[in-house]
């Protein structure tokens, strides 16, 4: 499954001016928040955790919420993601990779989830 979101990161540079660190809490955990190096690094979280709800055909809501989704980094300074275990075991996901560029005044999250079905294949014709 994959899912892709795209922000203007003007939006998330106004929220941060109107709210502030309550704009990140919004959608970040405090070990997330500390990864935030502008608005720009915020607004390529939030597209990421918008391109996994949309992965997974949830949208962000009850079944999804933006807590259910972590972001962290690896050793070289990669952005990866950590799942829930309600998500993890609802969805029956077994591996997930993310990709986040920024042009311009854009920020672009693409998210592929790979989940654990009977068949486990392609379709076939």
């Amino acid at each position: 499954m994959i899912g892709i979101d795209l922000i203007n990161t003007s939006r998330m540079q106004q929220m941060i001016e109107k709210f502030g660190d309550k704009a990140l809490s919004r959608f970040l955990s405090d070990d997330e928040k500390a990864l935030v190096k502008n608005y720009k690094t915020a607004a390529g979280f939030w597209a990421t955790k918008e391109a996994v709800s949309k992965a997974l055909g949830t949208g962000i809501g009850a079944e999804c919420s933006f807590f259910d989704i972590k972001i962290y980094k690896d050793e070289k300074g990669a952005p990866k993601l950590s799942l829930s275990k309600k998500l993890v075991e609802q969805f029956k996901i077994v591996d997930a990779a993310l990709s986040i560029t920024h042009d311009g005044e854009y920020a672009i999250a693409a998210v592929s989830i790979k989940v654990s079905t009977t068949t486990d294949k392609i379709k076939q014709f």
